[in-house]
């Protein structure tokens, strides 16, 4: 009885670590949308919040709070990949405009880094058995971590190469440069980074506003793949949730049924 009661309080634990972990998520998503509205010598700030979504994938996206308990041997390089993109994402934010490189690592590393954490916190949410307030912020931190991290990546394609997106009231200029290049001037400063999240957002959602548009082959593959994603997340989480929900029901429907009708 011991052994059995001490496994139940190790796995409560684990619950309330993983939905503290949701909570989270969606707190910081939040306030990175929330700095992409600032007046544009302040929306820089939410360079701060990507950092501070990598350093919690990193620690809490681990083997140790799933069902069971157990470590994965695959944490480890998982934990390495979030912080050669951490350090891509600083090395990035620092460097001219003039080193257009700098771009590239961010690209690759952010892209593999959260992919394989949305893949493992859809894996987290397909083992919780009941569908709570908790979990369903999960699965909304799920989507906007997507649209964010297609919004990181948008802003490094830009930099890489400049006129990757315009828009329609000015198709020739590049719609993204704010102020002359230098190289004291970091690129954070000379690229509309809030303009590039929400085309990001409206890629991510299919709505397809048009006043954005993607000029070079590249960036118009990016925004084709952010338009796929965007519908197999909502169909994957939502067909989890929905079914987690109905089972829950359909259980408690039974204890509820009295013998023998």
């Amino acid at each position: 009885m011991r052994f059995h009661h001490r496994a139940s309080l190790t796995s409560e634990v684990r619950q309330r670590r993983r939905h503290r972990f949701y909570a989270h998520l969606l707190l910081i998503t939040l306030v990175v949308m929330a700095c992409l509205a600032l007046p544009k010598n302040l929306n820089s700030l939410a360079g701060i919040g990507y950092s501070l979504t990598t350093l919690l994938l990193m620690v809490e996206l681990d083997g140790s709070i799933r069902h069971g308990g157990k470590g994965n041997p695959l944490d480890r390089p998982f934990r390495l990949l979030g912080l050669s993109a951490l350090l891509a994402q600083w090395f990035w934010y620092f460097t001219p405009l003039t080193h257009r490189e700098s771009g590239w690592p961010l690209l690759v590393l952010t892209t593999l880094f959260v992919g394989w954490s949305v893949l493992r916190l859809v894996g987290f949410l397909a083992e919780e058995q009941k569908v709570n307030g908790r979990v369903l912020m999960g699965a909304v931190s799920g989507y906007l971590l997507l649209g964010l991290t297609a919004g990181l990546l948008f802003t490094g394609l830009e930099t890489i190469q400049p006129g990757s997106f315009s828009s329609l009231r000015d198709p020739v200029a590049s719609l993204f440069s704010t102020g002359p290049i230098s190289q004291a001037s970091p690129q954070m400063q000379l690229v509309d980074f809030a303009r590039l999240n929400y085309f990001a957002f409206v890629c991510l959602t299919t709505v397809g506003f048009g006043d954005v548009l993607p000029t070079t082959p590249l960036s118009q593959m990016s925004a084709v793949a952010f338009s796929v994603i965007g519908p197999i997340y909502m169909a994957i989480v939502m067909g989890l949730l929905i079914g987690r929900y109905a089972a829950g029901k359909t259980v408690r429907t039974d204890r509820d049924d009295p013998p023998g009708t």
